[in-house]
């Protein structure tokens, strides 16, 4: 069966759609036997790679998640669009509730139309936009959480919140930052709990060939030797499999905000503390 993974955030706009291009772009080829991974736009709010690559979306969502009705469903990839940089997709239309009911379906049946058959190889990479109401069902069946945000402890503040609730599930997850960040990963792991993170630079060229909006980079170095696409190509390493995520200031700052309890060292998993805070209010 195919590996799942779900990118998601918990507020703003951090670039989550940039970063599942990059990780799809940047995918071992040695991985998953040299299948390439699948992106799947399963965003509540609607999708934008259709509008950005002029790819259709119909085969798409909507698709798969009428597929996931049936008792055979077939296969994800009858519904997938090439992009101008090699990766597949799944797209979804920009907006609507028809949207938000495929991921329903998606989420709650449709597990077996992403995960496929028993000797189906690779990887789909979902990318929900904002992790929320209506895609738990991705988060339980998914091999591995990338929760996407921006460095700054307000972002972190709410990754913290977020990791208090995920329980069990926290194992799973991967914290990719965005941008630049004043705190190292060992810091950011004692805080917040989160046992892998990894670091992805601001890169405007790479973002604007991911956002269709330049081929430059395609018709001159190539996509592979941007900066981002370098760091991505680490990330994606170790969510295939095939690498580990490398791993003082953060706890004060985010205590500072009220967001985690104002204790000295780090808070034990980064969640002991903050479920005794709420426990007693």
């Amino acid at each position: 069966m195919r590996r799942l993974i779900t990118v998601g955030s918990v507020k703003g706009a951090p670039g989550v759609t940039t970063t599942v291009l990059a990780l799809a772009a940047a995918w071992p080829d040695r991985a998953d036997e040299g299948v390439r991974p699948v992106v799947v736009e399963a965003d509540v709010s609607g999708g934008d790679l259709a509008v950005r690559f002029g790819c259709p979306h119909t085969p798409g969502l909507l698709d798969v998640a009428t597929a996931a009705r049936k008792d055979h469903p077939g296969s994800l990839l009858g519904a997938t669009a090439e992009l101008p940089f090699g990766v597949r997709v799944v797209a979804s239309p920009a907006g609507g509730r028809a949207c938000a009911e495929a991921v329903r379906l998606v989420a709650e049946s449709g597990q077996r139309v992403l995960l496929g058959e028993e000797g189906d190889q690779g990887t789909v990479v979902l990318d929900v936009g904002r992790i929320g109401a209506g895609v738990d069902g991705l988060l339980d069946a998914a091999e591995a959480v990338v929760l996407v945000s921006r460095g700054g402890a307000d972002a972190l503040a709410h990754v913290y919140a977020h990791l208090a609730e995920a329980g069990p599930l926290v194992e799973r997850y991967l914290l990719v930052v965005i941008g630049p960040c004043p705190y190292g990963p060992g810091e950011i792991t004692a805080t917040l709990g989160v046992a892998r993170v990894a670091f992805l630079p601001w890169d405007p060229k790479a973002a604007a060939v991911l956002a269709g909006h330049s081929r430059a980079a395609l018709r001159t170095s190539g996509l592979r030797a941007l900066r981002l696409m370098a760091a991505a190509r680490e990330v994606a390493g170790q969510l295939s499999g095939g690498g580990e995520v490398a791993v003082a200031g953060l706890s004060a700052d985010l205590a500072g905000l009220g967001a985690v309890p104002a204790q000295g060292g780090a808070v034990p998993h980064g969640l002991a503390g903050l479920a005794a805070k709420e426990a007693g209010s």
